[in-house]
């Protein structure tokens, strides 16, 4: 048996845009379902969801039969999680709050096995490996597998460059929400220094030979980071997407608050 191919990272290699979408809702019935539905990968988010390793596998399992690649964010960078998600099989992470290059390195370290890194060697027990039917999974591993660390603050900006150069590191991801919020503008991302701060770490990610990603929740941004440069793009939240839809749904049949006299907006919620 071989071992699967990391398409995204094959993909971003050559330079190709890939379009990804954010899965909140920690179920596998919705990842499967986000799975057929066209992009090239999925984020299943375990820092703001209540996913668990569990609960990844399921939804790993859920949409390992569609041409989509999983990505997996742990809720930190931790050494031991890496390698509970290796071993389930995820070949592409994102490590949220990476603030300087000793902590990329580190999680570089934590994706290799020994010598060239820290990674704790059990694939005879892994999903990754098939249970030992890929034969050489401890020395071919390392070739699929995508480190993305996620850039998200004011001091992780002012240690870009080193964080981009560590060697392992396969792509920069910037976060909009946080680092607004780091910058004193909390809740607005689209803040014109923020989205200064952003297309300077774009530039600044390209130069080191690395590809740029961000989340964009509207067409517009989204389409004007990839012409910054981002060669990788989360365009929507399920979450989002599903409570904004049902909002607009249930609108569309509400009666105007006029029609009920004396009763209030907030009433008619």
């Amino acid at each position: 048996m071989q071992m699967p191919v990391n398409t995204f990272k094959r993909a971003l290699q050559r330079g190709e845009p890939q379009i990804g979408f954010w899965v909140g809702l920690a179920d596998s019935y919705v990842a499967e379902l986000l799975a057929g539905t066209g992009f090239d990968w999925l984020l299943i988010d375990t820092e703001h969801a209540p996913n668990d390793p569990r609960s990844v596998l399921r939804q790993l399992q859920a949409i390992a039969a569609y041409p989509v690649h999983p990505i997996v964010r742990p809720v930190h960078g931790s050494v031991e999680l890496i390698k509970q998600y290796l071993d389930l099989g995820v070949q592409t992470l994102i490590i949220p709050m990476v603030e300087t290059a000793e902590q990329a390195a580190a999680m570089v370290a934590a994706t290799r096995y020994p010598p060239a890194g820290i990674r704790g060697v059990g694939s005879s027990l892994a999903r990754a490996s098939r249970w030992s039917s890929v034969p050489d999974y401890l020395y071919t591993a390392e070739t699929d597998i995508c480190l993305i660390v996620q850039v998200e603050s004011v001091n992780a900006l002012r240690n870009l460059d080193a964080i981009a150069a560590v060697q392992g590191v396969d792509a920069v991801f910037v976060g909009p929400s946080d680092l607004a919020a780091s910058m004193g503008h909390l809740g607005n991302p689209t803040h014109p220094e923020v989205q200064r701060a952003i297309e300077d770490a774009v530039g600044r990610i390209l130069k080191a030979g690395k590809p740029p990603g961000i989340l964009a929740l509207d067409q517009p941004t989204a389409k004007r980071y990839m012409e910054m440069g981002c060669r990788f793009v989360a365009v929507g939240v399920d979450a989002m997407l599903l409570s904004s839809a049902a909002r607009d749904l249930a609108q569309s049949f509400r009666q105007p608050a006029r029609e009920y006299p004396g009763a209030s907006p907030q009433a008619l919620v």
